[in-house]
């Protein structure tokens, strides 16, 4: 839509076609409803692509003070909630009618629901009054001819709500390369016999701060889960995260345990009501009970935290600050936020997002190679790059 409106302002003729019978199904049910629309502190770094450096040109162009500007110019009230993250005051709806509102004004045509059966491309152009057309493109309702094609068809995730791999059937046909495709911003499933019992207490959140191989973390909440874990902290290691690697969790990040056992060095408490202190009760029981078996401690168990040695404590606060496990898997695309990998940007202008060798065919969004963290830039990317498109189609 973003696309369509700004071709449309140009005075093209455009035509969205969209399988679903509702338009931007992702946008109305994220953010709780109220759309992590973008983010105030959008860069190239908060974006994951095999090629870093393509996602500058549109984000430069169509920043996210841009698109605060169409939200006031309509009249949404929008507030910050933390790091830059900013969210409609009242339902993601009012995006989306905002979206309707300017493809509307910029004279879209919508054919929807509308599937797509058959492209098909002549860089020659065809003859008679479809003169310098490139492109026909076969629906159950129509043949459509058409001088340019944007595919803005989104990534696997969300399958429930209609994604498919649509968008990369497109690109193979034309002989564009994808990248690997996994689940992003998703969470991690972990063995049982590598967590403790955690079945009673799905939705306990811990501020932590969890890291992959010392190369990135994020300090944010995470989840306990029946199949392991989730939470924000998760969602986004999880986009770094590679099968066969571990990733590490600080449970107090904000506090050094060490310094605790110094100062209740001597205390009567035990262990797990010691730690309460710091962390869900719930949780730290459930944990202690998981660490003193894990290390050889289980006599320890009901005593009181001054029997424990020193190297006890020591081994307690190593795993308390960074307690290492490998994830076995993603929790997939059904749960997943977005789709890493996507249409290779080698092939893609970063200015204009046009395949560099097939004239008039562009790809936009999440079905390209650009992933963003969690946190409101996945739509800014959306908003950016159907902008860059939508100013030369």
């Amino acid at each position: 839509m973003m696309c369509a409106a700004e071709a449309g302002k140009r005075g093209r003729s455009v035509l969205l076609v969209d399988h679903a019978s509702r338009p931007a199904e992702k946008i109305r049910i994220s953010g709780g409803g109220r759309c992590n629309f973008t983010n105030l502190h959008t860069g190239a770094d908060n974006f994951l692509s095999s090629n870093p450096h393509f996602c500058r040109s549109a984000l430069a162009r169509y920043t996210p003070h841009d698109f605060i500007a169409l939200l006031e110019k309509h009249n949404i009230r929008y507030h910050e909630k933390k790091n830059g993250q900013l969210f409609c005051n009242n339902s993601a709806q009012q995006i989306i009618e905002m979206l309707m509102h300017e493809c509307n004004f910029a004279g879209v045509s919508f054919q929807s629901p509308s599937t797509v059966s058959k492209i098909e491309y002549s860089g020659c152009g065809f003859s008679g009054q479809n003169r310098h057309k490139r492109f026909v493109i076969q629906t159950e309702r129509n043949t459509l001819v058409a001088h340019s094609l944007v595919i803005a068809t989104g990534g696997l995730s969300l399958p429930q709500i209609g994604a498919s791999d649509f968008g990369y059937q497109i690109a193979r046909q034309f002989d564009i390369p994808v990248t690997p495709l996994r689940p992003g911003l998703v969470g991690l499933t972990v063995s049982s016999d590598k967590l403790p019992d955690f079945q009673n207490m799905p939705g306990v959140a811990i501020d932590s701060r969890v890291s992959w191989q010392n190369k990135i973390s994020f300090r944010e909440n995470l989840l306990l889960t029946h199949r392991g874990f989730s939470g924000p902290a998760i969602l986004q290691i999880s986009s770094y995260w590679k099968p066969g690697t571990t990733i590490s969790i600080d449970l107090l990040p904000q506090n050094s345990l060490q310094e605790i056992f110094i100062t209740q060095r001597h205390s009567k408490q035990q262990l797990h009501n010691l730690l309460a202190d710091f962390l869900p009760k719930r949780f730290v029981k459930i944990w202690c009970d998981f660490v003193l078996e894990h290390l050889s401690l289980s006599h320890l168990k009901d005593a009181p935290v001054s029997q424990y040695n020193n190297t006890a404590l020591s081994q307690i606060t190593e795993l308390i600050h960074n307690w290492e496990f490998a994830p076995n898997g993603t929790m997939g695309y059904k749960k997943a936020e977005v789709t890493l990998g996507g249409v290779d940007t080698h092939a893609l202008s970063s200015s204009t997002m046009e395949v560099k060798q097939i004239p008039g065919l562009y790809f936009i969004g999440e079905v390209v190679d650009v992933t963003g963290q969690l946190g409101g830039f996945n739509f800014q990317w959306a908003w950016s790059s159907g902008h860059a498109a939508g100013q030369v189609v």
